[in-house]
């Protein structure tokens, strides 16, 4: 477990911008020493990492943190995104620091008139246009907007509420764990699990309930959280459950 100033002095930010995204929900300590300061774990480093990358791609939190409470959260694609963009912003940097070298020493006349003057490495077009590909990525699918609308006017307590109901699901399903993920109370659980998605978060159609069942086991937060709550293994016999219920349906 780490300090908030241990937190700071690890990634440069400020105490404050730490107790601003706990105050927003953003990134809750994980914990608290008996002095009442907050502490965070591996986990909270996780999260902060994915908080930072997507500032990159010039995200409001209030976005970040939708995006990262989301259900259907994809941390690898997420991550494909923000590597893709920061190489990008990489190689504008390298062609303005060449630009730069290029100048130096030559004048006014050079800079203003020269036939050697090259503007395109003041062009972030592709950076623009990439970074805005990826914020319809994740703001402007169907499910997502549904996902929107359906978390209007509820309060922090109900949406805690919402999420210890799901996880409570996957509870469920780990306790069948020694059942065939084709027998009948998997496959019923199962139902359960896609019925809720589609109330309180977006209409889960078989073609997104089978995307979301091999996020379910694909790594990361996803699946470390799905096991924390409900024992290892539970992600992947929920994946294999999920992939049996959707196969052939869409």
């Amino acid at each position: 477990m780490w300090t908030v100033h241990e937190i700071c002095a690890q990634t440069g930010l400020s105490k404050r911008t730490l107790q601003y995204y706990d105050r927003i929900g953003l990134l809750p300590p994980a914990g608290y020493t008996e002095a009442g300061y907050r502490l965070y774990d591996e986990k909270s480093l996780e999260t902060l990492q994915q908080i930072l990358l997507f500032r990159e791609l010039e995200f409001p939190l209030k976005e970040i943190k939708r995006i990262i409470k989301s259900s259907n959260f994809d941390r690898n694609r997420a991550l494909e995104q923000q590597i893709e963009l920061l190489t990008m912003k990489k190689e504008h940097l390298e062609n303005l620091i060449l630009f730069a070298r290029g100048i130096r020493g030559l004048g006014v006349n050079y800079v203003i008139g020269g036939n050697k003057m090259d503007w395109s490495a003041f062009d972030t077009h592709k950076i623009d246009e990439y970074a805005e590909q990826a914020k319809k990525s994740w703001g402007k699918t169907p499910e997502y907007q549904e996902f929107l609308e359906k978390q209007k006017g509820r309060s922090e307590q109900d949406e805690q509420k919402i999420t210890d109901e799901f996880m409570e699901l996957f509870v469920q399903l780990g306790k069948l764990k020694q059942l065939s993920p084709d027998s009948e109370a998997v496959q019923d659980k199962i139902a359960q699990l896609r019925d809720f998605i589609s109330r309180h978060f977006y209409q889960c159609s078989y073609k997104v309930f089978a995307a979301l069942g091999h996020m379910y086991a694909g790594g990361g937060s996803m699946t470390e959280n799905i096991d924390a709550h409900a024992g290892e293994g539970t992600a992947q016999f929920t994946a294999e459950a999920v992939r049996i219920y959707c196969e052939g349906k869409y």
